[in-house]
């Protein structure tokens, strides 16, 4: 079975390295063109690129599939079946419809739950206690085909979501290996989404980055493990501005924002109901620290 893979970031690549692993026939890789990155702004290739040229197998970068050349150099490729995964890029009817056996997904929620581009991200923001990784065939509706197969997975109290992504793609990796096997065989059985069910997961920006502490503990922490890697949760305090990179929820009380204390492990401020700790954060300009170590340089105001 002849399969055209196409995805850009980390998780796509750890899908990419399995279903090689796995003796798939992988005719040509697909993914978004070199970006400008860091200070030096040098063209950066993206991971599943970086595994593609290692394993010497044909990578193709188009900005779109709207020309008919960059449709007909697809079709060249003869796949049975188009893999999709964290591609970044819409696919057009006339692409979905180049394979006999199908265009299939792996999405990092379980559908038709957080439809969209932030799915885990909004599964930890939202205090989920699981989550985990849908295969479905590709529709022209965002992720909105039949589901073919999913994995599950529990969210740990104070696992990130960079940290959940990690687990996520191996989850996916097996999934997608498991699902075109089936495919290959002639024995996945596909099944509608409820649209009742149907949630989204917009894009995550800076503005969510600002915390509130007159929300909940449960609040706080979720937002700071959402929001972290990327773009990361923020506070003011004593006029200054810091990344919050970590907390865990702690007993204490008193008002939304009020330090209660600082602890060998950490800085421990009062929210609306319930406190946190802040264990990791970042002043600006500075680097990252475990909180007691920064505070131990930048006494606290009386």
């Amino acid at each position: 079975m002849r399969v055209v893979f196409m995805g850009t970031p980390d998780i796509a690549a750890t899908c990419l390295k399995r279903i090689i692993a796995d003796g798939f026939e992988v005719a040509g890789v697909y993914t978004q063109p070199d970006r400008p990155k860091n200070r030096g702004m040098k063209l950066s290739f993206s991971p599943v690129k970086e595994v593609a040229i290692a394993n010497e197998i044909p990578v193709f970068q188009p900005e779109n599939f709207r020309e008919e050349e960059t449709v007909e150099t697809l079709k060249a490729l003869n796949p049975d079946v188009i893999a999709v995964v964290a591609y970044g890029r819409i696919l057009p009817q006339k692409v979905l419809d180049i394979p006999h056996l199908g265009c299939i997904n792996i999405h990092a929620s379980i559908l038709p739950a957080y439809r969209g581009s932030a799915p885990y991200q909004w599964a930890v923001l939202d205090g989920c206690e699981k989550t985990g990784v849908s295969a479905q065939y590709m529709a022209q509706k965002m992720d909105a085909g039949d589901i073919i197969d999913v994995a599950q997975t529990a969210i740990g109290e104070n696992e990130t979501a960079g940290e959940l992504l990690d687990r996520l793609a191996v989850l996916g990796a097996k999934l997608l290996s498991d699902v075109l096997k089936k495919v290959m065989c002639g024995e996945a059985v596909a099944v509608p989404q409820n649209e009742a069910d149907v949630t989204f997961a917009p894009m995550l920006d800076k503005s969510m980055c600002p915390i509130d502490f007159t929300k909940t503990a449960q609040q706080v922490h979720n937002q700071v493990r959402g929001l972290h890697p990327w773009p990361v949760a923020t506070m003011e305090l004593q006029g200054k501005r810091f990344k919050v990179h970590q907390t865990v929820i702690v007993d204490g009380s008193g008002k939304p924002g009020e330090i209660l204390g600082l602890t060998k492990t950490g800085l421990v401020i009062a929210c609306g109901s319930g406190a946190v700790e802040i264990r990791s954060l970042q002043a600006e300009g500075g680097k990252r620290m475990n909180a007691p170590d920064y505070f131990r340089g930048h006494p606290l105001e009386a």
